[in-house]
């Protein structure tokens, strides 16, 4: 059997094999088809912009920027890691998380719906707030933490959730705000960039779309842009397909490859920098010149609580505040195993004073910093050395 079948599906179990239920397994086989002889175990990328199509216009791969014979292994993927062992459920690979992002937004929602999202989320949503708006589509923003969103959430159409939120670490209840939502027939969409679905599933907990940008810890070599949305399959995830189609919001084959090619590490990535940013926060709670610490997974943390009930890791990030702007500038300056560049999740630290994009509600000597894959103690040091020169 090659990567697809006849009628377009993917066969990703040996009919003869163990049930998969280890995270690592499931990561390092996701998406696989089945072994055919001479065959590579994960085909390479499909570059076409047409395919042969005699007759009628019927059968899985028809033309480019609707369907792909290597998005569809990644979305297969990306569905045994978010869903597995449910087959009502369907991914949707897109150009970025953005694209992602609007997929859902823009397919869901109509002029005069209500639309409730986080205030304290990824810095783009004011650019898509401002959006929706001239659309005509009524925008209401709470808090994370709390569960502050269910008091402006009284007729709205769809629920916006950022669990953990980015750059802040706040975390909500998933669980509670889903079925407040479904109880006046409201959609859920969860942002589950920071957690990843190793870390925590959305659909599980009763959300109806799990988004994601595939640019970060999923693929986590800080090197293409990708972004997904997966839902039960149906008339919801029908129009984000559609919206794809309309748009051309589509991923290139071959950063649709490497992707997948990074999904088998997943597991251990995810394992190591979350270990790793758990010594690291602890280290930090420690030193006089550090305030407003978060991180979910200490004991001490103000989400600590929820997120052990919904989170199954706590993820790469930690975020913190120095003194000053110049102290957090300084401080960035000295470090020697952290690069100081945006985005996170990948396999080398990065940090950066997230206020210097002017987009986020934060404190001027406020810092987000990925935790890569270097040697613990190495990082640890490299940042706490760092701390020390910046102090003068």
């Amino acid at each position: 059997m090659s990567a697809s079948a006849a009628d377009g599906t993917v066969n990703t179990h040996r009919a003869d094999g163990p049930a998969v239920t280890g995270d690592g397994t499931r990561a390092v086989r996701a998406g696989l088809p089945e072994p055919v002889k001479h065959e590579p175990t994960l085909p390479g990328p499909v570059f076409a912009a047409h395919f042969h199509l005699p007759g009628e216009p019927t059968g899985p791969y028809t033309y480019g920027r609707d369907e792909n014979p290597t998005w569809t292994l990644l979305e297969q993927a990306i569905t045994e890691l978010e869903a597995p062992g449910r087959d009502d459920v369907e991914t949707l690979v897109f150009a970025s998380g953005m694209a992602a992002i609007s997929s859902v937004l823009f397919s869901q929602l109509r002029a005069g719906d209500a639309v409730v999202l986080p205030d304290d989320g990824y810095q783009a949503l004011p650019l898509v707030r401002a959006q929706l708006e001239a659309y005509g589509i009524e925008v209401r923003t709470a808090p994370t933490g709390g569960d502050a969103q269910l008091e402006v959430l009284q007729g709205a159409r769809l629920l916006w959730i950022e669990s953990p939120s980015n750059p802040g670490l706040d975390v909500c209840d998933i669980r509670r705000l889903t079925e407040a939502a479904h109880a006046q027939g409201t959609l859920v969409a969860v942002d589950n960039t920071l957690a990843t679905p190793l870390g925590q599933r959305p659909l599980e907990l009763g959300a109806d779309f799990a988004v994601a940008s595939g640019t970060k810890q999923l693929s986590g070599h800080g090197d293409i842009l990708l972004g997904y949305v997966a839902g039960r399959n149906g008339e919801a995830m029908a129009g984000v397909r559609r919206w794809r189609k309309i748009v051309g919001a589509i991923p290139g084959p071959m950063e649709a490859w490497l992707a997948h090619r990074s999904v088998a590490t997943l597991q251990l990535r995810v394992d190591r920098q979350a270990a790793t940013a758990l010594t690291l926060a602890e280290a930090l709670r420690a030193h006089p010149d550090v305030t407003g610490l978060r991180y979910p997974g200490l004991p001490d943390d103000p989400s600590h609580a929820v997120a052990r009930q919904q989170m199954r890791r706590f993820g790469c990030v930690v975020s913190f505040t120095l003194p000053t702007r110049e102290r957090a500038e300084r401080f960035l300056g000295a470090l020697r195993l952290v690069d100081d560049a945006t985005s996170f999740g990948g396999v080398r630290s990065t940090a950066e004073r997230r206020g210097r994009w002017g987009g986020d509600a934060v404190p001027e000597g406020f810092i987000r910093l990925s935790v890569g894959a270097e040697d613990p103690e190495d990082l640890v040091a490299d940042v706490l050395r760092a701390l020390e020169e910046s102090a003068g």
